[in-house]
């Protein structure tokens, strides 16, 4: 029945008796084409670079003026000149520069020449040292022109060893405004692919005396475990033993705060007395996940997904991050909040929202003297919200069905409608009341767009720095600078669930901390005061602090690792799957190694002197300690951390730490 009208089964065999093959097509000569005599592939089609929402949008936002747009837009249309950074603590980075300065520069000049473009390669004026380069090609053009085979050649290989980082020009820019010292401790809360990190290493080991080690450390955070993974093959080229990458969320990062009970015999044996070790960090780099339409140069497939709707879903999450990034921050630390969008929702409105969020505790910094030579557009004070092709010059005219979806905070003045309208129009409005007959009054028409006068930012927004394309031949990008001055103001208390910590013990503290609200109170560990911060704890910072009740314990075994809990179920964020199942959440543990026989042994076969500090600086990966492959050693800074996160129970998902020194080889087998 189901065969009726076909004819018999293809098979491969029946190619070799010449039979025809229907599902292949015949091949043409490309030349033998009379509307293309040169032969060219006309089955490919460059990326439309035209998107009129983009135009609109873009235009009514006044991010550049009338007069620059046109330049703008034709700037954007062209693909970007790649870029790349010398590492400024190799030993080889005077030589490298030489190279450069000696040899390319010269020997690319005739091929620039021919292009028509002015130069081939510069270094790049803003950046210290002549240590950043740029080449007028795109990296297609470096690719695939042979003249430019050994300088593609020289790229790849002393990318490949960590002499130089293929990184886009802008990009450079927020760390050399994070001011990163060799003692700091900072967090990239959203690292990967870890040009920057790499960065933040480089100014750290460079700013260090020859053969010594930073008093600091790096931790590099990113949601994804496969951009972890990406980010741990960037950062390993540098051969450091200050950094932690991490797997956990952003707005959620861990702040590892300890607690304690009060001393027995106290009126308040049964409270939390706050210790003084915490996770706080000097510097803090918060490049947030955007639209990422700064990157239009060299993702132009961006030009047609391009929407409004994406800068709008982000500003919530956006917020989070910086929020959470700046409870992490210690008073007189910095914290650089960074985009590669050019929206003024996903950068000024957040900038803003945080500043009214923490009061006069943190400040917007003017870094307007730092790199004069980079140019830079001061920030807006005026911006309009478009959502669904609807502009709104302020909240008011939002109707009331899409205020869930546009918030006071993506505003310049960030007031919502209650703020400007008074109760009796509130009433009037419906809102929060009911008709007579139960039913819900009807929605208030929306203000239409000419009768709301346009909002603007009463906050000092002009300190934030925009990069625009054609300044400098460059990509988009958007800089805010901010200094906490003063703990951020206490929280209203929030209710915080608790999940069952078998490692306390103290089900009579557990039930006490889950009846009532809670506000997390944040220690300096530098000064040791209290210091209230503006976002409540987490759950899983509840339950490090639970398990912090407990450090009065025997210190030896919190360093084994985590106390046993239940195994967590796989969680999926779109389409990616957090690795937190299991006993380790899906991580390998990280393991103090103290076998004193393997340890002399080492010391013993390569003579190191006893003066080099090994003792406490060597972890692996492996549960199993008579079965270690690899030994791996940390800094002092990294030590502390890594005990202060067994001590809370593991609330760092930790990837990768330190530097890999030792490897076991069972047998090796030689063939001859």
């Amino acid at each position: 029945m189901g065969r009726r009208g076909r004819g018999s089964r293809t098979q491969r065999k029946h190619f070799k008796e010449n039979r025809k093959n229907v599902w292949k097509g015949p091949k043409t000569d490309p030349s033998s084409d009379p509307n293309n005599p040169t032969g060219d592939n006309t089955t490919w089609k460059p990326f439309a670079t035209q998107n009129p929402a983009f135009d609109e949008y873009y235009k009514e936002q006044g991010i550049v003026s009338p007069e620059d747009w046109d330049a703008f837009i034709e700037m954007l249309r062209k693909p970007l000149p790649a870029a790349f950074r010398i590492n400024s603590s190799s030993q080889f980075c005077e030589d490298i520069r030489s190279i450069l300065e000696k040899d390319f520069v010269r020997s690319l000049q005739a091929e620039a020449i021919e292009g028509g473009e002015p130069e081939a390669l510069k270094p790049l004026p803003w950046y210290p040292d002549n240590l950043a380069w740029q080449s007028n090609f795109s990296r297609m053009q470096i690719r695939k022109n042979q003249t430019l085979g050994r300088f593609h050649e020289f790229l790849k290989l002393e990318n490949e060893i960590g002499n130089i980082t293929r990184q886009e020009a802008v990009s450079m820019v927020p760390p050399l405004f994070l001011d990163v010292h060799p003692d700091h401790l900072v967090l990239d809360m959203c690292a990967a692919p870890g040009s920057k990190t790499f960065q933040l290493l480089e100014i750290m080991h460079h700013s260090t005396k020859p053969q010594l080690l930073p008093g600091g450390m790096v931790i590099a955070n990113d949601l994804d475990i496969q951009r972890c993974n990406l980010l741990i093959h960037q950062t390993k080229r540098m051969c450091t033993a200050n950094l932690i990458v991490t797997n956990n969320e952003a707005q959620h990062f861990p702040g590892c705060c300890l607690y304690k009970k009060w001393s027995r015999g106290s009126e308040m044996a049964n409270e939390l007395e706050p210790s003084t070790r915490q996770l706080l960090f000097d510097r803090v780099l918060c490049d947030v996940p955007c639209s990422g339409d700064g990157t239009l140069r060299k993702a132009p497939d961006l030009w047609r997904r391009w929407n409004t709707g994406m800068g709008n879903g982000l500003h919530f999450l956006q917020v989070h991050i910086a929020m959470r990034g700046l409870s992490l921050l210690k008073v007189g630390g910095r914290m650089v909040y960074s985009t590669c969008s050019m929206n003024p929702v996903e950068n000024e409105a957040v900038v803003a929202e945080i500043l009214r969020k923490c009061g006069g505790s943190v400040e917007l910094v003017d870094v307007s003297c730092e790199l004069p030579q980079l140019v830079r557009r001061s920030g807006l004070r005026k911006w309009k919200v478009c959502d669904k092709g609807v502009w709104f010059a302020s909240y008011k005219n939002v109707p009331r069905f899409r205020r869930s979806v546009v918030a006071p905070s993506m505003f310049p003045s960030g007031r919502s409608y209650v703020d400007t309208a008074d109760n009796n129009q509130k009433c009037e409005n419906g809102e929060g009341v009911h008709s007579e007959n139960g039913t819900q009054p009807e929605e208030d028409p929306m203000t239409s767009i000419d009768d709301v006068e346009e909002e603007a930012s009463d906050l000092p927004l002009e300190h934030c720095m925009r990069i625009v394309p054609h300044d400098q031949n460059t990509g988009a990008f958007f800089i805010a600078v901010l200094c906490k001055l003063s703990p951020l103001p206490a929280t209203q208390d929030k209710s915080v669930s608790v999940r069952e910590n078998k490692s306390t013990g103290n089900d009579e503290l557990v039930e006490k901390l889950s009846n009532h609200a809670i506000e997390d109170t944040r220690v300096d560990s530098v000064g040791g005061t209290d210091e209230r911060i503006s976002e409540a704890g987490s759950e899983a910072d509840l339950v490090g602090e639970l398990d912090g009740v407990a450090f009065e314990s025997s210190h030896a075994e919190a360093e084994q690792g985590p106390s046993d809990n239940k195994a967590e179920s796989a969680k999926s964020v779109g389409n990616r799957k957090l690795q937190i199942q299991g006993k380790w959440r899906g991580v390998d543990p990280v393991i103090f190694f103290k076998d004193e026989t393997i340890i002399n042994s080492i010391k013993t076969f390569y003579g190191i002197d006893e003066a080099f500090p090994f003792s406490g600086h060597l972890v692996s990966r492996n549960n199993d300690t008579n079965h270690v492959k690899r030994i791996y050693y940390i800094s002092k800074s990294v030590k502390d951390v890594l005990e202060l996160n067994f001590q809370v129970g593991q609330q760092l998902k930790i990837t990768s730490i330190g530097l890999k020194m030792f490897v076991s080889i069972s047998a090796v087998l030689i063939y001859f």
